[in-house]
């Protein structure tokens, strides 16, 4: 496999990196489900890469991150000093949770992504984004993979909801629903915050594994936590979110967006979108 990177990506020029992304890719496809997933033989290089990042989001997340993600990312127990492998994450998560992750060479069609998620499993590239620029991916790599999504999957709250969105996306039909279902995942557990005390934290993947976003968040234009707003928005995944919404607590994004997820259907989404936002 040939993965294709744009002119502008930190690793275009590198031959070096290009052939590892293709060789890391190349594992996925040879993935099985149900065996081990293969392992990448990872260089001191991308290890110090994971390292230095572990590092800083660390303390970050003190500041920024809800409490219940912390939780999460103290049963989880991550090494700091390497980057694990995807069986190894599965393996330390899967008892606390029940979800294992899956390899993906690249973008996984949205409704396999999602729909897997009922069933207790995450999709996950393995590559490690360029050593030039080790704060930055413009993509989603291991880090934001693992660091993002793994110690909130930890959490049983959460993880309750990754599997809720899952079974939405099986139970929609239309494909204008299944976008609907994957915007109010974008708003919510990559990009959600909510207020905790009087504060604003971060609970989203995408923020909580972003060395520049997460000190940027609280800037943003913070809505209401609303479900046809969010399925309505658009977003450009190449830059920081300016739109983000705020769940009031963990138990009312349960109620809301849980709420939606637990039940909808394409007739449900069509009088989200018939709202007008």
């Amino acid at each position: 496999m040939v993965v294709e990177l744009s002119a502008s990506h930190p690793g275009f020029a590198d031959p070096v990196y290009r052939e590892r992304r293709n060789a890391i890719a190349r594992l996925a496809l040879d993935y099985q489900p149900g065996t081990p997933i293969p392992a990448a033989e990872y260089t001191e290089q991308e290890h110090a890469v994971w390292a230095m990042v572990t590092r800083e989001l660390a303390v970050k997340h003190q500041k920024y991150a809800t409490a219940e993600y912390l939780a999460g990312a103290a049963r989880l127990g991550l090494p700091q000093d390497r980057i694990p492998q995807l069986e190894e994450v599965s393996e330390l998560l899967e008892p606390l949770t029940g979800f294992r992750y899956r390899p993906a060479a690249g973008l996984v069609p949205l409704r396999e992504f999602y729909g897997v998620l009922a069933d207790g499993f995450f999709y996950s590239t393995q590559y490690v984004r360029h050593h030039s620029v080790p704060f930055y991916t413009p993509e989603p790599d291991v880090i934001h993979e693992v660091i993002g999504h793994a110690n909130a999957l930890a959490h049983p709250r959460y993880a309750a909801l990754y599997r809720l969105a899952g079974q939405a996306a099986r139970r929609v039909e239309g494909e204008q629903a299944l976008e609907f279902v994957s915007k109010v995942f974008w708003f919510t557990m990559e990009f959600g915050v909510m207020a905790e005390g009087h504060e604003l934290k971060a609970y989203g993947a995408g923020i909580l594994s972003s060395y520049g976003e997460i000190e940027e968040f609280r800037g943003m234009d913070i809505r209401p936590l609303d479900l046809a707003a969010m399925g309505a928005t658009e977003y450009d995944i190449t830059k920081y979110q300016d739109v983000l919404f705020r769940a009031e607590s963990l138990q009312h994004l349960e109620d809301v967006v849980g709420g939606f997820w637990d039940s909808c259907d394409d007739d449900a989404v069509a009088r989200l979108l018939a709202t007008g936002v």
